[in-house]
């Protein structure tokens, strides 16, 4: 076991990821397993460096006077000696050794010279703000020091990534995005697995509760929705335990998860790589989800055609809810024991605090796979998305038999239409999802299992199951009305993904030269322009609005429809309070700058 060198508090110079930069940063803390400092740089960026990256303030300090060899007259003196074929073998030594000296000077002053060069975090300051001084004078040490030490590819390579460059300028704003290089070579660094030190949620104690809250939240609201009078105040009873289990139910919930699955497998849609992961691996997807639901919608079609009874799921959408839990709970339990070999890399940042609890409920492995099937991009938009549509259908047909209906009501034609749009938009973007916190932060535990398979399907189609035993009267200048908020809302939602998933994917597509943006000191940009120059989360603002949009045709007897907005945003601004804190702690003094240029999080002039 190697003991450490440098201690807790103490000033060093740490090499800056991917560069020959050295800066004063201080050392924070030391991790024993995976023998890395964790260090703070002056503009509050922390970063994971290994023993070699990192150096003694001595080790920087100037040469007091150059040596002999490297007066011109003496280098010149020493090559006319060197070459004489009457000079002993011991001169020819000395001329070797001078050499070998004259080398090393050039490697110190390239070290010193570049200890000279600007923080990259302070020249994309100042790139922002617009001082073309700044620039000039960077640019020319930059060419100063090219002419007079004429670097290899290496500190050529540095030189373009920290230059300073201007968005507008089409040409030079390539040089920095071209190379992917400059965005994965952070990144390793960066997202080093270490232990978990801060805890959400509530921690261990929060954790356990919501694995008992959640699934009495799905149970009571299902039982609530039941009753004549769906008041949230009245506590519905409690059915017999025997009547919530049904082993036909569960055989048909496992035939549904593992159809899914095996649609998954079919070698139909494009393979796209994901985003770096912490060893600077990116895995592989194949995106076919919008195929599963075409294939699923026929065969839907096809049972409906021989005359199928799909209001089936209607008459036990309890029994179901039961099944799925205990599926996601059976799922929970064997991700959780995979994890335990897995490498200390392939741990979710968010899941390794040691605490089976907090582990379990939030996810330890972060990417879960048997083989290419991975299982939380499975989960995260196939059995639970496509299976809330399976159960607004059936329950658009259990209201046209229960009352006799030649047509659905206007009502549920709305819950329908909205929601199923949601979907199809999800499953058509698939490929956004792999930009999101669900992939590239949180593991793969209760919390995204039980979401994914129980409270989404079951909690989301509460709508229409309302409908069903509480039908409501709209008018048509109503039912416009809520259309065209709904598509207010989508299209929030649907043009601030779509900007956000474009910038990460490709931040020199021409077709982005439009957007301004912070640069960051992990290579990144925040984007200030678009609907994310209007608030921090404008697509937390479209799904609200939607959400709204979806409760409206419910009328306004009960509030139980609403729990749906009322729990969204709850949910939303919980999430957004994890991503400012992620934000923060990642880009440092620039998301503090981003914050100041845009002041509210989700709602305009309010929040």
């Amino acid at each position: 076991m190697p003991s450490r060198k440098f201690a807790d508090g103490e000033v060093v110079m740490g090499r800056w990821p991917g560069s020959v930069l050295y800066y004063e940063v201080q050392v924070t803390s030391y991790d024993d397993v995976a023998h890395l400092y964790t260090v703070k740089y002056k503009d509050g960026t922390e970063l994971a460096l290994k023993e070699s990256d990192i150096r003694s303030q001595s080790s920087f300090k100037h040469r007091k006077s150059q040596s002999s060899s490297s007066s011109p007259s003496r280098r010149s003196s020493s090559r006319s000696r060197s070459r004489s074929p009457g000079r002993p073998a011991k001169g020819r030594r000395r001329s070797a050794s001078q050499s070998r000296e004259q080398k090393d000077d050039k490697k110190k002053t390239i070290q010193e010279t570049s200890l000279a060069l600007p923080k990259p975090s302070e020249n994309n300051t100042k790139r922002y703000n617009g001082e073309p001084e700044s620039t000039e004078k960077n640019a020319t040490s930059c060419i100063t020091l090219e002419q007079k030490l004429k670097p290899d590819l290496e500190i050529k390579h540095v030189l373009e990534q920290y230059s300073l460059r201007s968005r507008k300028d089409e040409k030079k704003k390539e040089e920095i995005y071209s190379e992917k290089k400059t965005f994965v070579a952070v990144k390793p660094i960066e997202k080093v697995s270490t232990k978990t030190k801060e805890l959400e949620f509530g921690g261990r104690i929060g954790t356990f509760m919501l694995i008992l809250f959640l699934p009495a939240t799905v149970f009571y609201l299902l039982l609530t929705c039941k009753q004549d009078d769906p008041s949230l105040l009245n506590f519905p009873p409690l059915p017999a335990l025997e009547s919530l289990w049904d082993g036909r139910v569960f055989a048909i919930f496992l035939l549904w998860f593992f159809l899914q699955a095996a649609f998954y497998f079919l070698p139909v849609g494009k393979v796209v790589e994901g985003l770096p992961l912490s060893s600077g691996r990116k895995l592989q997807y194949r995106i076919n989800g919008f195929y599963a639901f075409i294939l699923t919608a026929a065969i839907i079609g096809v049972l409906l055609y021989f005359q199928f009874e799909l209001h089936y799921l209607y008459d036990h959408l309890m029994q179901f809810a039961v099944s799925a839990a205990a599926f996601s709970l059976a799922l929970s339990i064997y991700l959780y024991v995979r994890s335990l070999k897995a490498p200390e890399e392939e741990l979710a940042p968010g899941g390794n605090s040691g605490y089976f609890i907090y582990d379990f409920f939030t996810g330890h492995e972060l990417n879960p796979r048997i083989g290419s099937f991975d299982l939380k991009y499975f989960c995260e938009l196939r059995p639970g998305l496509i299976g809330w549509v399976v159960i607004n259908l059936a329950m658009l047909l259990a209201e046209m038999k229960i009352y006799n209906l030649s047509v659905p009501s206007l009502s549920m034609i709305l819950v329908n239409s909205f929601q199923l749009l949601y979907v199809v938009d999800a499953l058509w973007n698939e490929e956004a999802v792999l930009t999101t916190m669900d992939i590239t932060h949180d593991g793969f535990g209760f919390m995204l299992a039980f979401g994914d398979l129980v409270w989404v399907p079951f909690v989301y189609s509460l709508q229409a199951f309302y409908l069903v035993g509480h039908p409501t009267t709209i008018t048509w200048p109503v039912a416009a009305g809520i259309t065209v908020l709904n598509c207010i809302g989508y299209y929030i939602f649907r043009s601030a993904n779509s900007q956000k998933n474009n910038f990460r994917r490709n931040p020199a597509d021409p077709k982005l030269a439009n957007l301004k943006f912070i640069p960051t000191a992990t290579g990144k940009g925040l984007l200030v322009t678009g609907w994310w120059g209007f608030v921090r989360h404008p697509n937390y603002l479209g799904d609200i609005i939607m959400a709204l949009a979806w409760s409206l045709p419910c009328g306004f007897n009960h509030i139980l429809p609403y729990f749906y907005v009322i729990y969204f945003i709850c949910l939303l601004v919980h999430r957004e309070a994890r991503d400012e804190h992620h934000c923060k702690q990642k880009y440092g003094l620039a998301w503090e700058r981003y914050c100041q240029r845009v002041p509210y999080r989700i709602f305009p002039y309010i929040y």
